[in-house]
Parts: structure tokens; sequence; C-alpha cells
């Protein structure tokens, strides 16, 4: 039976960039997926390419691609990627020339267009999936649509060594190599379920052996400082290995891959994705060895009729102010600090729209029960306004706390931002184009 190996190189935009370097060296890998794309990111990157048409993609593409696209490329080694953001052209353009700046030419690049369809869905009165209202109550900056895997396996039988994408469905960046090496037929709903199972417990890399489980004395996990990325060992008949590289730091429990499991969800039944509905409540997980999980088991049922989009917008601005106190009546001073700006907030009929006043170390996380006495505190005003100016006052109120408030306050920062939400909606199937642009370095 065919077994193909695919890496987690990351799990986020910020993750490290040395353990896929560790896998492409050592993992005898067929495939090298990086997961940098979350809810909020690809309205982040739309933003950026406002500013610049050149911009819009991951900030760290440059770094992992200098880092990795050498040994890679000497390996065989194929990279798929939604480092693309909000400009996967621009991605793939930045890719090539990272290439051409190395020597490696001939190398051939892809880009997956298609995901965005904020021209198109712009004043349709849309539902909000995840409250009431609609589309038209929104002031939208981005519309991406979660694009399936087979536009990635397309790219890679297209003879693409090198693809960045935008918004596709995680677990796709690992599912389009399987479609590819395995020849798995759009309606295969088993096969598809399982490759989905096994690039979610992959997407989100570190997280699966160790990073973000540990917790001393209970959840011991060693090496964290050095934590190795897994890789899957993949049959063709949707079966698995879960396992890292050698010697590298983390663990790869039976209890890391059940958190992983159920993590992001929702339905563990009904898993909805472009290219199927997994049923995860047949998934097997089962310890075959010191850091080796082997996986089976996933169901599944025909694709939905729609695709869900992530729809970027304003939404006002944050300003926030912070101050410290400390030694005996640490706590007393902080909260009269925060009494003293709740009424000038109030004096000045400051337009706020939400307000949170909060003892960083009392009550800013959890609020229950009783704690000793703590010899520090920082003192957190945030409010949500609809206009820059408004929001702005906030850190100016808790600045002005140096000479106009309790004695002993230091260390005052103030933040101004605008906030970027995301609501989601749902388009039919065939509103949404996907296409494929190719490069040679």
């Amino acid at each position: 039976m065919k077994t193909i190996r695919i890496g987690a190189g990351a799990g986020f935009a910020g993750d490290r960039i040395e353990p896929a370097v560790e896998l492409v060296e050592q993992g005898e890998l067929d495939f090298l997926c990086f997961e940098c794309l979350a809810e909020r990111t690809i309205a982040l990157a739309q933003l950026a390419r406002q500013r610049d048409p050149a911009a819009g993609y991951d900030p760290r593409l440059e770094r992992r691609m200098r880092a990795v696209l050498g040994p890679a490329m000497a390996r065989g080694v194929r990279i798929v990627s939604n480092m693309g953001a909000a400009n996967p052209l621009a991605a793939m353009e930045a890719a090539l020339a990272v290439a051409r700046e190395q020597g490696l030419t001939g190398i051939r690049m892809a880009a997956v267009l298609g995901d965005d369809v904020l021209a198109s869905i712009a004043g349709e009165d849309l539902p909000l999936l995840d409250r009431a209202g609609s589309l038209l109550d929104l002031k939208p900056i981005s519309a991406n649509a979660y694009l399936g895997a087979f536009p990635i396996a397309q790219a890679l039988a297209e003879g693409a060594q090198v693809i960045f994408t935008g918004r596709v469905c995680d677990p796709a960046l690992f599912l389009g190599p399987m479609i590819h090496a395995f020849g798995w037929a759009e309606d295969d709903w088993t096969r598809l379920a399982r490759g989905t199972a096994i690039g979610h417990l992959l997407e989100c890399a570190g997280q699966l052996t160790g990073g973000y489980f540990a917790d001393p004395g209970y959840n011991d996990v060693p090496g964290l400082a050095r934590l190795g990325f897994p890789l899957a060992e993949v049959n063709e008949d949707g079966t698995a290995m879960l396992t890292k590289v050698a010697g590298t730091g983390g663990r790869l429990s039976l209890a890391n891959a059940r958190e992983q499991a159920m993590y992001e969800i929702l339905d563990p039944a009904r898993y909805l994705q472009a290219d199927v509905v997994a049923d995860f409540t047949t998934l097997n997980l089962a310890e075959a060895g010191p850091d080796r999980i082997a996986v089976s088991g996933a169901t599944g049922h025909p694709r939905p009729e729609s695709l869900k989009v992530s729809v970027g917008y304003r939404d006002g601005f944050i300003g926030e102010g912070q101050i410290s106190y400390a030694g005996p009546g640490a706590v007393a001073r902080g909260q009269l600090a925060l009494d003293i700006v709740a009424e000038r907030v109030a004096m000045q009929r400051l337009a706020v729209d939400d307000i949170r006043y909060d003892l960083i170390g009392v009550n800013a996380v959890n609020a229950t029960g009783r704690a000793p006495e703590p010899a520090e505190v920082r003192a957190r005003v945030a409010a949500r306004c609809a206009d820059r100016a408004t929001a702005a006052e906030i850190g100016a109120e808790v600045e002005a706390l140096y000479l106009n408030g309790p004695s002993g306050g230091g260390g005052v920062t103030t933040t101004l931002r605008e906030v970027v939400a995301v609501a989601s909606v749902l388009v039919p199937r065939g509103a949404v184009a996907p296409s494929i642009v190719h490069g040679v370095s």
C-alpha cells in the first residue's frame, strides 16, 4: 500500500521556524504544510494590501522560505501553505524572489486564487451565522470563502512544487497532497473524511506534540524549548501513523491527540468542511509506541452545498491604559485608581460602547473566589468606542493618574487600536470559482 509522509511546518502565523527545518532535513517528507491563517489574519492582511498592493501575505513568508526552500527542493519535498493570506499571487512572487536570490532556478510555484468574494457579495442581504443580523449591517473590508483541497491537488498535478493559497479549510492544506498522491475521488467520502481527520490533527503543529498542553505536575512535557512538530505517515486507505523527528522536544501522546481531535470542530459527528462532512465519532486513536499514534476509522458524508465565508469588518476602536501599584495596600490603591477613571469617564460623558475595569492579578481573568493579597497589581482600563478620538481619552485618563491618583503608581502604558472583527455567512458553492496561477524561478 502506498504511503506518503506529510509534515506540519507551522500552526499559526507567528510560529517557530526551526522545527520546520528539522522536518525537512530529518523527516524524510514528501510534503511540508504551513498553516498560518487565523480568522482575523486575512482581514488584517487585506488592510495591508490596501495600503500596498504588493503586500497582504504572511510577513514571515520570506524568512520561512529562506530557511526551508533550498533543503526542501534538494530532497524533493513539496510545500503547501496558506501564507498567501489576502494576496497569494504576491506571496508566490515573493517566494520566487527568494528562490532566485538563493540560486534555485526552475522551481515551479503556484498561487490558488478565488477565495476573495468581497466584490461578488457586497450589498447582499446574507444572514450572519453567529449572531442576529445580516451582511448589510456591517462595513466589510474582506470576504473570503473557505476553499477545499481539490484546487491544491490540481496545482500539484500540474507540477507545482510550492503552493500558496488564501483562505482554505485548514485540513485541506494536508488533504490536497493526499488527494494528489492517492487519486481519491471527489465523492470518496470515507477517504476524504479520514484525510480531513489527519489534516485536522496536524494543522496546529506543535499543539499536537505537547505545546499548549504542558501543566507542571499534571501534564509534564519535556523539551518545550526545542519542541518538535509532528508528521504523518499516511496510507492510501486513509489510515496514518502520527510521529515526530527523533530527538526533538515535546511528546506525542494519546492525550495530546485526543485534545487536538476535538479542537474547534463544534459537532464531532458533523465536522463541516468544503470537501466533506466528517464524522469523528468513529475516529480511532491508539498508541503504537513512544511518540507514535495510529489514526483510523473516521467516516464521511456528502459535502455541504454552501461554503462558509469569513467576513472582516471595521468595528470601532479600543483605547487602553495600564498602571502598576506595589507594596502594602496595592489592591486598595489600584481599585481607587479604577474608581477615579470610572468617575472621570462619567463626568466627561465619554461615548463608550463597552468598558472594562480590571485589576490584573486579582480579577482580570477570574473574578470568583478569594485569594491572598498580592504584593503588586496592575490596573487596566479598556474601552471600545466608535471613534478614535474618544478611545484615545481612555489611555489619557489612566496616564493622568501619575499625579492625579493614588500614591506609588508607575509604569503607565497606553494603546489605541482599530478593531477588525469577523463574522460569517454562507454562499452557494457555485458562486465561488477557484483558479490557479503558475510561476517559475
